[in-house]
């Protein structure tokens, strides 16, 4: 690939797109909704916000300065990533942390992109994220779905038309956005009976010696303000 292509290519990522028609965002979000609310579609859909929770372990303990050994995703839609580094401190917290707060950054980052245009790089962006996740899984199921999931991103990014790649980048900002209030109300009621003892937020009341009860707030928290946030920006308003 010459100068001029890689220059072409370059401007084809880093270009703003039109944004799409308001019905169009209304459609996204509807659709989106409807993979997050039945529990049939949800549970295969819940796979995607897997990815992004265990992702969003992985990413902060590398930022943190943990070593990063291995990231499994599982077919019941549980994950488990694991890092290596001091038991304690800022860094695990961080870390324990960033899972059921990650898909709801990510679609508030997401809707960011969006309202400024730049749909191609998101595209590119979650690919890359997607193809360096890749590299930290260790099981066979994980693996299968991060390439499934980074396959349909190259595609869609570089294959199709501008109509249907905004419409794909905002079904999954959308997905992001909502998929991600879900789950912190599915281990409160986990743990209402009894389930989830080494949840995040008991893994982090252990660390920090705060309830897990005040850990489930700040999930529940940054879920619904991005939520609200980003669906602000997506909807113009």
């Amino acid at each position: 690939m010459n100068s001029t292509e890689l220059g072409d290519l370059w401007d084809r990522v880093t270009g703003t797109q039109p944004a799409p028609e308001q019905w169009l965002v209304v459609v996204t979000a509807t659709l989106a909704l409807i993979a997050v609310v039945p529990n049939p579609i949800w549970r295969l859909a819940r796979n995607t916000i897997t990815i992004a929770h265990e992702g969003g372990h992985g990413l902060v303990a590398l930022l943190t300065g943990r070593q990063l050994s291995g990231i499994r995703l599982h077919s019941d839609t549980s994950g488990l990533t694991v890092s290596r580094g001091k038991p304690t401190g800022i860094g695990m917290i961080l870390t324990a942390a960033a899972g059921y707060t990650a898909p709801s950054l990510l679609g508030l980052g997401g809707a960011w992109l969006l309202t400024n245009g730049r749909i191609t790089l998101l595209l590119w962006v979650a690919t890359a994220l997607l193809a360096v996740m890749l590299v930290m899984i260790r099981n066979v199921y994980g693996a299968l779905t991060v390439i499934l999931t980074g396959t349909t991103f190259l595609l869609v990014s570089w294959l199709a038309s501008s109509d249907v790649q905004s419409a794909f980048a905002y079904v999954v900002v959308w997905f992001l956005l909502l998929g991600g209030v879900r789950p912190p109300f599915e281990l409160q009621s986990k743990r209402r009976y009894g389930g989830a003892p080494d949840s995040d937020a008991d893994q982090l009341a252990r660390l920090t010696h705060a309830p897990a009860v005040l850990w489930l707030f700040l999930f529940h928290a940054v879920s619904l303000c991005s939520l609200i946030g980003g669906g602000r920006w997506l909807l113009g308003w």
